[in-house]
C-alpha cells in the first residue's frame, strides 16, 4: 500500500524569513505583500515574519543563506524579479539566484523557496504580482509551509 505524508498547511508556531530585491521594489512589494498575508491567513503569527532587503536579485541566495546558517527559521523566502533586457546579464543573473537558492535549501536542509519571477517584461510581472496571472508571493508563502511541514513529518 502505498503511504502518504498527511501535512496540514499550517504556520502556526512557524518562522518565516523573507529575502526581498529591492532592484524592481514595485513588483518585489506586491509579492511580498501576498506572501504576508498568506502566511498570516495559515497561521504565521506576524512577529515570526521577518523581512530582509537586498539590492538585487542576484544578491538573494546571500541573505537566504544568512537566515538558514541561523538556524532559527522553518523556512526562506525569496523574492525578486528579473526582466529581460537586451544583453545576457537576465541569464546570469537568473542562474546566479536559481543556483544560490536551491545550493542554501540543500546545504541547510530547511525550504528555501524561489520566488522570483523572470519575466520578458514589467507587464508580465505585474500579471504574476498579484494580477490577471495569479500571485507568485502567494503561492510560496503555501510551499514553503507545506515543505516546512513535510520536513517536520518526515523528522519525527
Amino acid at each position: 500500500m502505498v503511504q502518504t505524508l498527511d501535512v496540514p498547511l499550517d504556520g502556526s508556531g512557524r518562522r518565516i524569513a523573507i529575502a526581498a530585491s529591492r532592484f524592481t521594489e514595485s513588483i518585489t512589494r506586491r509579492l511580498l505583500d501576498g506572501a504576508v498575508r498568506t502566511l498570516e491567513e495559515l497561521g504565521v503569527a506576524g512577529d515570526d515574519i521577518v523581512v530582509g532587503w537586498v539590492p538585487g536579485a542576484f544578491e538573494l541566495p546571500l541573505l537566504c543563506d544568512a537566515f538558514a546558517r541561523t538556524a532559527d527559521y522553518d523556512g526562506v523566502l525569496a523574492l525578486g524579479c528579473v526582466i529581460r533586457g537586451e544583453t545576457s546579464h537576465y541569464d546570469y543573473v537568473c542562474l546566479g539566484a536559481t543556483r544560490g537558492v536551491l545550493d542554501t535549501s540543500l546545504r541547510y536542509g530547511i525550504p528555501v523557496v524561489f520566488g522570483v519571477l523572470t519575466t520578458e517584461d514589467r507587464e508580465q510581472a505585474m500579471a504574476r504580482s498579484g494580477g490577471a496571472k495569479g500571485d507568485k508571493g502567494a503561492e510560496c508563502a503555501r510551499a514553503v509551509l507545506e515543505m516546512a511541514g513535510a520536513l517536520s513529518v518526515l523528522r519525527t
